[in-house]
């Protein structure tokens, strides 16, 4: 998991803005929204999670299967991936 490590401060931004646009979607939601304001706020949610994703991902595939040299564990690996995947495009 050091990549983890490594990418922390990439990834604090992102966790941060998504916190932020979570909260402009509570704040909104007490009061009278507009419903196309509460969809915009969640298409946006939906992005910046998905952008961290996608970033997290990417440094696992390099970090922990690209560079394994071990088959049975880089296919572990692909496996443990497919099924986050499946989870998350559920």
């Amino acid at each position: 998991m050091s990549h983890m490590i490594h990418d922390a401060p990439r990834l604090t931004p992102r966790v941060k803005r998504l916190k932020g646009q979570v909260a402009a979607l509570e704040k909104a939601l007490a009061g009278e929204p507009e419903c196309l304001a509460v969809l915009t706020q969640i298409a946006a949610i939906r992005g910046a999670a998905q952008s961290l994703l996608l970033e997290v991902l990417e440094g696992h595939m390099q970090s922990h299967v690209a560079e394994e040299k071990n088959p049975a564990a880089r296919r572990a690996e692909v496996a443990a991936v497919n099924k986050i995947l499946r989870s998350y495009l559920k």
